[in-house]
């Protein structure tokens, strides 16, 4: 039957109801030979939740011909409180900000009048590309510590996606600002705001002078 150790000191463990004591060094090459296996267990509750915050700043460019948009270039700043891993957490932002582009300019669930979906597959559902995801200059704020875990750590897997959504639609409506345009349903796809500029066009534009002979 395996042997149970408990931590009893820092670096060390002892079998239960023992006296007896070795190093982790010693238990973690112990784990090397003979097959043996290395088996730990632990439980924490923190006494509250964590609150990261962080702030997302894009720039869009829109061709009014065709509607279709671009995102060029993408800023983060994400107080993650104690970053364990930076590289796997610039990687979480960056997959949240690719979702966050998805959820404002592409991806769409659309039905019949008969409440057939017609997005059912990705012939349908428009998702990002890679072409799409633009350069993501991403800096980890770790001045406050996180309180209530030993880590200091705090969230930041959702952090991409709930800042993407509000600062990419956000920067559209403010390049189509002085059309007048206001207020737009995403996800804002090419055709949604191509119809917008000409209907802003047309509710600006002079009366037309009609040439005979022409349409």
């Amino acid at each position: 039957m395996p042997s149970r150790l408990v931590r009893s000191a820092p670096g060390e463990a002892t079998r239960a109801g023992t006296d007896r004591s070795v190093s982790l060094a010693e238990v973690a090459h112990a784990t090397t030979v003979d097959g043996n296996e290395l088996v730990e267990s632990g439980e924490f509750t923190p006494t509250a939740v964590t609150f990261p915050n962080g702030t997302h700043i894009c720039e869009v460019e829109i061709d009014p011909e065709t509607g279709i948009t671009r995102v060029v270039r993408y800023t983060t700043v994400d107080d993650v409180g104690v970053a364990v891993n930076p590289v796997l957490v610039a990687g979480q932002v960056h997959g949240g900000v690719a979702q966050g582009i998805g959820q404002a300019l592409y991806e769409g669930v659309a039905y019949d009048a008969e409440g057939q979906l017609l997005t059912a597959s990705y012939q349908d559902y428009c998702l990002p590309r890679a072409d799409d995801i633009p350069p993501i200059a991403v800096t980890l704020d770790e001045s406050a510590p996180c309180r209530t875990n030993p880590l200091g750590a705090k969230g930041c897997g959702e952090s991409g996606a709930i800042g993407g959504p509000p600062c990419i639609t956000n920067g559209v409506m403010d390049a189509l600002s002085d059309l007048g345009i206001k207020s737009l349903i995403t996800p804002l796809s090419p055709m949604k705001i191509w119809q917008a500029i000409r209907e802003a066009r047309a509710g600006r534009a002079q009366p037309t002078v009609v040439i005979p002979g022409r349409e």
